[in-house]
């Protein structure tokens, strides 16, 4: 469970009597135009501190980009992606219709194996540097696969006891593809983790192709009208 009393004092007395409901921090960067799709940005265990840059950066692309802590989200057995999710379609800015997300490490880990599994609220799931050790179950991960997702890992990542390998980032898209399902890979060779702008390893060629193709596949997936 989420230590709400970290976030929202006064709601932790009501979380207790509805413990299904999860409310947590959020920010949100709304886009240029006004309202826009809405992307969900899940942050690494760094906070939401780290993650503000590419949030914003998402945002001015057009879509209503709110971000949350992923850290928090760990251990909730998915409720707290999903009431992300539902928070997220709630802000002022937001359109209505499904959404995307974006997650970085643990989010991202988090992101990936529960909202691929929700097409009725996930356009698709893009993760950078994603946690992908926790899932014992491979070939079970890839056919569970409703929603496409995109990928992007470092070939020099070690962090959190090899938590987010690329090697772990191949066998799952190895096992999506056998399975049939949409799910690209991209490595890149000389980065480590967290190299996203503002990350703890920053790698400005990494980021800049993954920022791309993450922009390329929010067009497509969520296209701002």
């Amino acid at each position: 469970m989420i230590p709400l009393r970290r976030y929202f004092p006064v709601f932790a007395a009501a979380a207790a009597a509805a413990a299904s409901t999860l409310v947590f921090a959020q920010q949100e960067f709304p886009p240029p135009q006004g309202k826009g799709p809405v992307v969900v940005v899940a942050s690494g265990l760094s906070g939401m501190s780290s993650y503000t840059t590419v949030t914003r950066d998402i945002a001015a692309l057009g879509y209503d980009a709110v971000l949350f802590d992923g850290s928090a989200m760990e251990h909730t057995q998915g409720q707290a992606v999903h009431a992300a999710i539902q928070q997220a379609q709630q802000m002022p800015h937001a359109l209505p219709g499904k959404v995307v997300l974006v997650g970085f490490s643990a989010g991202g880990g988090e992101a990936m194996y529960y909202a691929s599994q929700w097409p009725d609220l996930v356009a698709g799931i893009i993760v950078w540097f994603p946690a992908n050790s926790f899932i014992k179950n491979v070939p079970g991960f890839a056919d569970r696969l409703q929603a496409p997702v995109l990928m992007f890992a470092g070939e020099k990542d070690h962090y959190r006891d090899n938590c987010c390998t690329a090697n772990g980032a191949r066998n799952l898209a190895a096992a999506a593809k056998a399975a049939g399902k949409p799910f690209e890979l991209f490595t890149y060779d000389k980065a480590e983790h967290d190299f996203v702008r503002g990350g703890a390893h920053y790698n400005a060629a990494a980021d800049t192709d993954a920022f791309q193709k993450t922009s390329d596949k929010l067009k497509q997936w969520l296209p701002v009208q």
